[in-house]
């Protein structure tokens, strides 16, 4: 048995070390805790909240139809995480901050041991072997489980590799596929998204399929079967979508207003290299310093030394060129016709084929590696250089050392408890007796201390309520035509924007910034049942827009002063 265990150790002791870095990437989550600092950005100003509130209001398993009542007047359940989400589960057992840092581990580690595995098999199928080429392996699997992923995400891309090998393994062997490879392919949808990212790499499993039963002229029916089972395990979990897209005639979200696509072809074209270049913010890859010229160079180095070239490093790359390009194009004027047409082009974002741009660069980076370390004097000296340069390109990235250069917030700073404990306390009722809007912070810091908001972010609102929120904010839109713009077409921020503070929302108590000229709707605000004001800046004409200044609250540990107004 120690035998055994020790040959092991050797033949993955490159694994055991890109374990120890990965460790000492997510050690500050542990270390710190709610000190920790994380990103706002579609994570503490929305995702983290949803999960708290369905956990918290007992709405897990609620009809779709169900409300939650603290939102907006009623936000429907069916515009919320499912109940058969992992991170729903997550929130439900722990304490919102440890279900971050669970997920946080959960999906590195997922992304390290999937993508060292894939390009194992791949290696394997590519040179006969998979030892010899250890180095590029894990370096590969290292710097991929390293990436700034959208935390939400949570295996949406970083399970991809796991999921990929799991299809292949299926597909090579059929029903002597071993067990594990099904239960993979059972359980991943569980802990990931099916309409940002999944139902697009599920679509080219089935392409791939179709190509092999074409060109084979075999069924391969278990490899069939894999790709419905999947596909089958994410409706079912996505039953609340399901049912709120096809199934509930009553209800039109604001999605159906959707108008994102006015580029012009030049632009779209510019769109679609930019992403090439530089990816996208939700599946940023950083690829552009050491993969692409790795990538470039393997392509070049087999040329001059005139050998064939790796069909499935050009394919991966003419891949990775075609999906930025769609993206761009997506958002072409051109689609406008189509998308005001069918609903679904309109609601659905079919650009999102980018978003398997990391499983793509990655196993790409691996393949690259292999050929300069087989091909180049000093090839593994080489590769050692590359992984250790995309390192320290993705080590800093990490949200404790990102977002504390950039001077943001911690978890506990963003949400200040302690500080809303006093305004809750100065207000003295139960907070469902009243409702809040905010202004210069994200409506979810409201939300997140118990309080009932007017105003919010999610990605499915009613449409009716959206059209009665514009009425609130129509004179400041009128001012700025950006802000008009981003209401307009989009819409899923329901904030009460102000021309004077642009699509700013944190603006703390260090800021010397107020607001002179506020020109709101306050009678359609208090029709709607609006009470209080919260607001991160002073508004010097607040008794213009019949709003009653109370007092301001502020504590040391907090990065916000809170100017609480009386609506009416």
């Amino acid at each position: 048995m120690w035998y055994t265990i020790f040959e092991r150790f050797t033949r993955h002791k490159l694994l055991i070390v890109a374990c120890l870095i990965l460790a000492a990437y997510l050690l500050p989550y542990y270390i710190l805790g709610e000190d920790t600092h994380i990103r706002v950005h579609d994570n503490l100003d929305s995702n983290i909240v949803w999960y708290k509130l369905v956990v918290e209001n007992n709405l897990i398993f609620a009809s779709p139809n169900e409300m939650l009542p603290s939102i907006i007047n009623g936000l429907p359940r069916s515009a919320l995480p499912s109940g058969l989400d992992a991170m729903v589960w997550l929130y439900a057992i722990f304490e919102p901050f440890t279900a971050y840092t669970i997920n946080q581990t959960i999906m590195r580690v997922v992304a390290l041991f999937g993508m060292y595995f894939l390009l194992a098999y791949v290696f394997e199928k590519q040179t006969g072997t998979w030892t010899n080429y250890q180095l590029p392996i894990a370096g590969a699997a290292l710097t991929f489980a390293l990436l700034p992923y959208w935390p939400s995400g949570a295996l949406s891309m970083a399970g991809m590799p796991l999921a990929s090998l799991a299809f292949l393994k299926i597909r090579e062997f059929g029903r002597q596929a071993k067990k594990r490879y099904w239960i993979m392919i059972g359980l991943i949808p569980f802990h990931s998204n099916f309409i940002l990212a999944f139902s697009f790499f599920i679509s080219v499993i089935g392409v791939i399929w179709l190509v092999d039963w074409i060109r084979y002229k075999k069924s391969n029916w278990p490899f069939f079967s894999s790709i419905v089972m999947m596909t089958g395990i994410f409706l079912i979990k996505n039953y609340m979508i399901i049912y709120s897209m096809f199934l509930d005639g009553e209800f039109v979200p604001h999605r159906e207003e959707f108008t994102l696509g006015d580029k012009a072809a030049v632009g779209a074209f510019q769109l679609g290299i930019e992403n090439f270049l530089f990816a996208h913010t939700h599946d940023e890859t950083f690829h552009y310093r050491f993969i692409l010229p790795a990538a470039m160079a393997a392509i070049l180095i087999v040329v001059w030394k005139r050998s064939a070239v790796p069909k499935l490093l050009l394919t991966l790359l003419a891949a990775n060129l075609i999906l930025s390009i769609w993206y761009g194009y997506w958002y072409w004027e051109g689609w406008r016709v189509p998308k005001d047409t069918i609903s679904l082009l309109n609601n659905f974002n079919f650009s999102r084929y980018h978003f398997l741009h990391p499983l793509l660069w990655y196993i790409l980076f691996g393949l690259a590696m292999g050929v300069i370390q087989k091909r180049v004097f000093l090839g593994k000296f080489i590769v050692l250089m590359l992984i250790l340069g995309q390192i320290a390109i993705l080590f800093p990235l990490a949200e404790e050392f990102k977002y504390k250069e950039f001077d943001s917030f911690t978890y506990k700073e963003f949400y200040s408890e302690a500080l809303f404990d006093d305004i809750k306390a100065y207000i003295g009722e139960d907070p469902s007796d009243y409702r809040v809007v905010s202004i210069g912070m994200h409506p979810t810091i409201a939300q997140y201390n118990g309080m009932w908001t007017l105003d919010t972010y999610n990605t499915t609102i009613p449409l009716s309520y959206k059209h009665e929120w514009r009425e609130v904010i129509a004179p400041e839109l009128e001012k700025n035509d950006t802000l008009r713009h981003y209401f307009d077409t989009w819409g899923s921020r329901l904030y009460l924007f102000v021309d004077e503070l642009g699509k700013n929302y944190d603006f703390t108590k260090d800021s010397d910034k107020n607001i002179e000229n506020l020109d709101i709707n306050t009678a359609q605000l208090e029709s709607m049942g609006g009470d209080y004001l919260l607001s991160t800046v002073p508004i010097e004409n607040h008794a213009a827009n019949n709003l009653v200044y109370e007092r301001s609250f502020e504590t040391e540990a907090s990065p916000w002063k809170i100017y609480l107004y009386k609506i009416g």
